[in-house]
């Protein structure tokens, strides 16, 4: 791995957050809070970007990245951002403990939306506004941002665009890396914009709630200002809103642009989205008869609540409006497979990804067909086109991976938590970066009765599934670190 060059573009990703963070102090003294709050900001600001200085100054020469320096770039990018943002949380006060603070800064940018905080009103608004933050930045990525922000990084562009991004295959929308980050970028601002305006003259949120809530929204993160998250403004127009831009955010950004350019056909010859379009509904309409039959609520309340449900738990987002952990042992096993499934490939989502799991099955009916007939010759084929071997065979080793984690990891959460429910949902709730789980990490709970070593535990999954397992293993391996 070059060094030199791998840190010295980490430095202008820790100077994006530094900037960042120092912007917050604004909205901590718009809001006239206390100026030890504000001076958290500043000083917390001005420190990363310190380092930000010295690391770039002192690893400055010539950029050339291989696939392997890409990889490093983004885990080390993603290490540094999580230090350097819990600091506005240990320098206010707001969170006491170190692991805690990192906790929340990596579920932010993770866009996991996993807590350890537990009234949430009573929060500064800086400090919202900073958690609102590290989702959107995590959304789309920040060091994807950076690409589309510095030329100079086309020449490596493709190797963090290709490590940052979520998904087997990565689209590009133009022959120029840096072209595409900027075009995804400008849609995924583009829709938390219109949402903003949403929820604020149509859903009668004050600004600010809006800002937060569509950063969450469109980052599939799930951080709210309210302690009861969604469900405590009770709103059938804010409800929608949030289900159609949380649909939105689950499916790949590429077909947004490509919807924005005169192409909305698109949509429907995509097979991972007729996959993830269908799923979601028969999900939705199953947990709505299955709650209501078991006299939860009205038909119409039940109806809004599974769709919301099922809506945050399969793009990730993990905002609630109903505690699940509630609902009959049928629709929690559904949502804890839709943790599992997650979002469409290039989305902002987590889990494993609805094309990984389409091709999955279709793998799984060919060698069913090929039990019954060795020598035919028989090709998995998507959206007409054959998919290659080695895709094939990367997602079958990513399905091993991905399921040897989660049970190891379940196992070693069986020392941290209550019950099992708790230590396997904790698990896929943070390696899926979907937030909540079930029982003690529940709709209604947070993560703050997990010890600091738990929280320690789940950071890694957080990182691990957000960065989809092979950026960040492939550090464990020693021929990584040779030249």
């Amino acid at each position: 791995m070059n060094k030199r060059a791998v840190f010295h573009l980490v430095s202008y990703m820790t100077l994006v957050i530094g900037l960042a963070i120092m912007g917050c102090a604004g909205v901590s003294f718009y809001y006239a809070e206390p100026l030890r709050m504000q001076m958290s900001f500043i000083s917390s600001g001005l420190i990363t970007v310190f380092c930000a200085v010295i690391m770039g100054v002192l690893t400055r020469g010539t950029i050339n990245l291989s696939r392997r320096d890409g990889f490093g770039v983004v885990t080390f990018g993603w290490i540094f951002a999580t230090l350097f943002g819990s600091l506005p949380y240990l320098f206010s006060g707001v969170i006491s403990h170190p692991v805690s603070a990192l906790f929340e800064t990596m579920s932010g940018f993770s866009t996991t939306g996993a807590s350890i905080l537990s009234d949430l009103e009573s929060i500064p608004h800086g400090i919202h506004f900073w958690r609102a933050l590290t989702h959107w930045f995590g959304g789309m990525g920040v060091l994807v941002l950076c690409v589309a922000l510095l030329p100079f990084l086309g020449v490596g562009g493709m190797q963090i665009y290709r490590a940052e991004m979520p998904g087997p295959s990565k689209d590009r929308l133009t022959p120029r890396i840096a072209t595409t980050a900027k075009l995804l970028w400008g849609v995924y601002a583009l829709l938390t914009f219109v949402e903003v305006l949403l929820l604020k003259f149509l859903g009668k949120m004050g600004w600010f709630d809006s800002f937060c809530h569509a950063f969450g929204t469109m980052a599939t993160g799930g951080f709210s200002t309210r302690s009861a998250s969604v469900g405590a403004f009770d709103s059938v127009v804010i409800d929608t809103i949030l289900i159609v831009f949380m649909f939105l955010a689950g499916i790949n950004f590429s077909l947004h642009y490509h919807a924005l350019t005169g192409k909305p056909g698109r949509y429907f010859r995509d097979p991972e989205f007729r996959f993830y379009f269908i799923f979601l509904a028969c999900a939705s309409l199953f947990i709505t008869f299955n709650i209501w039959l078991n006299d939860v609520a009205s038909f119409g309340r039940c109806f809004r609540d599974a769709t919301f449900t099922a809506t945050s738990v399969m793009t990730t987002t993990g905002f609630c409006t109903a505690d699940f952990n509630q609902w009959p042992n049928a629709s929690r096993l559904l949502l804890v497979i839709m943790m599992f499934i997650g979002g469409c490939a290039g989305s902002t989502g987590g889990g494993m990804k609805v094309v990984r799991v389409f091709i999955m099955f279709k793998k799984m009916v060919r060698e069913l067909k090929l039990f019954m007939r060795p020598s035919a010759v028989l090709q998995i084929k998507l959206a007409g086109k054959p998919v290659g071997q080695e895709i094939i065979s990367h997602i079958s080793a990513f399905f091993a991976i991905f399921i040897l984690i989660f049970a190891v990891g379940s196992f070693i959460m069986t020392f941290f938590t209550p019950d099992l429910e708790t230590a396997a949902t904790s698990v896929i709730a943070t390696l899926g970066n979907i937030g909540p789980g079930l029982n003690a990490i529940g709709a209604s709970q947070n993560y703050a009765a997990i010890s600091p070593g738990g929280q320690a535990i789940l950071i890694v999954f957080m990182l691990l599934g957000r960065l989809e397992l092979y950026t960040v293993l492939i550090l464990f391996l020693p021929g990584f670190w040779k030249k």
